[in-house]
């Protein structure tokens, strides 16, 4: 499927796969492939925030890594800026690294606890831009400090010397430290308490329109993409099953899981709480997904042609498009 909108494209992700081989070779057990992403296809706009959505194993951390080329996908493409990067070395993806960066989930864990907050934020800057002094690495690390709201004067303190939300601004500003083009957020708030959970978002929101930032949010949480989000993307069993602008979608969710999503997420106004949609049944193993519709054996409208083959995004509105064979429901 390929996006209506006409805006320039920054980022495209074209049939991607990854699959992972597990077993073989102990006992003569065979070997079995997880089909951790199956098939993906999404463009990002400059500018623009695109949040992916699924419940936890659906293969949204997975696409974020093989954008980066961090784990290289089994098939597909990718593109930033025009440029395909699947295939490059790591010598031939070095320069791109300064335009690609990427917010971890831990920010406990994805900060070396040896290094000072100087340290941290020094390091991007002499693999990305050694021709700067001492001098200018510091000033620039003081300059991105304070945009992300955090004291200047507290770079020679260690990461345990802060909290977790000021840890993931330490995070966030080290991601800034090159002026990417392209912010990966891996689920940047789900380890954080909900009330640093909002100061982090409303920091991302800033930084977007502040430094034109493009941004591919991933999450869990629907509450949460509903504040950042330009477009959203939702992912079951490793396939995108509904993208679209984000009023639209959180408004009018087609795909029955996305309806199942949105009606779990609390909300204390007896005016606008949506119907509790029960799922039955657990969710598949990736070793063997249903054939057709992975969410058929779980969805309450499936009928028996949802088993016949894989349903393809087809646009239900403008900018709005579902992997759902239905249109009664």
């Amino acid at each position: 499927m390929q996006q209506e909108h006409t805006a320039a494209v920054l980022l495209q992700v074209e049939g991607m796969r990854k699959w992972y081989s597990i077993g073989g070779g102990w006992l003569g057990k065979p070997a079995q492939t997880v089909k951790a992403v199956d098939g993906v296809n999404f463009d990002i706009r400059r500018g623009e925030v695109l949040s992916l959505v699924g419940e936890s194993g659906s293969g949204k951390s997975t696409i974020g890594r093989a954008i980066l080329n961090l784990d290289a996908p089994t098939a597909g493409q990718v593109r930033f800026d025009g440029k395909p990067l699947v295939g490059l070395t790591r010598r031939q993806m070095r320069p791109l690294r300064r335009a690609m960066q990427m917010v971890f989930q831990d920010p406990y864990s994805s900060l070396n606890p040896k290094h000072t907050v100087e340290e941290l934020l020094s390091a991007p800057l002499q693999i990305h831009m050694p021709e700067l002094t001492v001098q200018e690495r510091r000033d620039r690390i003081d300059a991105i400090l304070k945009t992300v709201g955090l004291n200047p004067a507290h770079r020679t303190r260690y990461p345990h010397e802060f909290s977790g939300g000021q840890r993931q601004r330490i995070g966030i500003a080290r991601a800034l430290m090159t002026e990417p083009q392209l912010l990966v957020a891996d689920e940047p708030v789900s380890a954080l308490d909900v009330s640093v959970q909002a100061q982090v978002i409303n920091l991302l929101l800033e930084l977007k329109q502040r430094l034109g930032l493009t941004m591919l949010f991933i999450s869990h949480d629907l509450a949460v993409v509903g504040h950042i989000s330009d477009r959203i993307a939702v992912m079951y069993l490793g396939r995108l099953v509904e993208i679209g602008d984000a009023e639209s979608l959180l408004n009018d969710p087609r795909h029955p899981y996305t309806r199942a999503l949105m009606a779990a997420v609390p909300n204390i106004d007896p005016q606008q709480r949506r119907p509790r949609q029960l799922l039955k049944g657990d969710i598949p193993s990736p070793l063997a997904p249903p054939s057709g519709c992975a969410f058929r054996t779980r969805c309450p409208h499936a009928q028996p042609a949802c088993a016949n083959a894989v349903p393809e995004l087809r646009f239900v509105e403008r900018h709005h498009a579902t992997a759902c064979i239905r249109d009664d429901i």
